[in-house]
């Protein structure tokens, strides 16, 4: 008989429905709780993507981390049974702990004992504006429900150390910029059931892009998710300043340039309106360094691993990938990639990340099928 007694989290007056904590509110396998943070220095030269997650219809937890220097991406991860104790944000090598909810978090990774080379990091990641909400993000294949989530975004600073391929990596406030996002709701894990709303109505296409931005004295967030005709399903673009009211800029529209032959972005201006809601306001973004999020970090199309797929008890898997070839890693194009980027706005330079992804028809970029690129 399953053990369903009380968890520690039953201690604490946080219950939303008549369930101990242990549980949620669904049934649907694909329910899920997960972080994601981006590290990099501003020079562009290294970018750190890390995350974890649980899912507790499927008894999952799982975490990874991705470092990519020059053409060389480092990789940990790990997964392991779901535990009681929700507050215990460790799996393998991987820990993140809240220090100070929405403020200061603590991020570590061991090092493997038989490979110094291997990746390693213990960090601290400061926030230097208030986390802010997301829109509601739900998603629907027919009359199904396939994606409901809830997130918030943040952006800070960290420092501390990254071991690495042999090399020490300081990491200080003052020269990197880190973004984090939490989310929780119901997202498609691996194993979802195939059938007659899948087959009929099929994705034409798929437009995204998401910016968290901090700049000295602002942060700035844009998301935008379009169909394949370009009708807008996700829009939203805030300017955050400590003390004042959130103001919002209007229907961000994003004239991306593309590395020819690719949908790979190497530059874009996103064209936003003014919190008095008639001056034109440019976000200019120029990419530093890019990270695949299909290599390494678990998220689809990566054919090695995804998240919330169960590996056993105290699985963990080190690898490196080559990204000097883009052939090596065919199913990265077809999934979401996250760029490190300078952007300028109103005459300030500010740091964060241009993620963005484009799959198949998209008739406001020109793109006809699956395997059209830019000219």
């Amino acid at each position: 008989m399953e053990d369903d007694r009380p968890v520690p989290l039953d201690e604490y007056p946080v219950h939303q429905v008549a369930l101990s904590m242990k549980h949620v509110a669904t049934g649907d396998r694909n329910a899920y709780d997960r972080c994601i943070f981006h590290l990099f220095d501003h020079a562009g030269r290294a970018l750190l993507i890390l995350g974890l997650g649980v899912y507790p219809n499927t008894g999952v937890i799982d975490a990874y981390a991705t470092l990519r220097i020059g053409d060389t991406l480092h990789a940990v991860r790990a997964g392991d049974a779901l535990g009681d104790d929700r507050t215990d944000l460790s799996v393998g090598p991987l820990r993140i702990t809240v220090d100070q909810p929405l403020r200061r978090l603590r991020l570590e990774c061991a090092a493997d004992p038989d490979d110094p080379a291997s990746l390693s990091y213990d960090l601290t990641w400061t926030a230097d504006f208030p986390a802010l909400w997301e829109p509601h993000h739900t998603q629907r294949r027919g009359a199904r429900l396939t994606l409901e989530g809830r997130r918030f975004v943040q952006a800070g600073r960290p420092c501390g150390v990254i071991r690495a391929g042999g090399e020490e990596i300081p990491v200080a406030a003052g020269e990197w910029t880190a973004t984090r996002d939490r989310s929780w709701g119901v997202r498609p894990i691996p194993g979802e059931e195939r059938g007659r709303l899948e087959e009929e109505f099929a994705t034409e296409g798929f437009h995204w892009i998401w910016c968290p931005v901090r700049f000295d004295d602002r942060f700035l967030m844009v998301v935008a998710q379009e169909d394949a005709d370009g009708y807008r399903t996700l829009n939203d673009a805030t300017l955050v300043r400590p003390g004042l009211r959130d103001r919002q800029l209007g229907w961000p529209r994003a004239d991306i340039t593309y590395r020819p032959g690719t949908r790979h972005p190497e530059r874009a201006v996103i064209h936003l309106i003014g919190p008095d809601g008639h001056k034109p306001l440019e976000l200019g973004a120029e990419v530093l360094a890019s990270l695949p999020l299909a290599v390494g970090a678990g998220y689809p199309p990566a054919d090695d691993w995804q998240h919330g797929t169960w590996r056993g008890r105290d699985w963990t898997d080190r690898r490196t990938y080559d990204l000097s070839d883009p052939a090596a890693h065919p199913l990265a194009a077809y999934g979401v990639i996250d760029h490190a980027a300078r952007f300028t706005l109103d005459g300030q330079t500010g740091y964060g990340i241009f993620e963005h992804g484009s799959f198949g028809r998209h008739d406001p970029s020109g793109f006809t099928g699956f395997d059209s690129v830019a000219p």
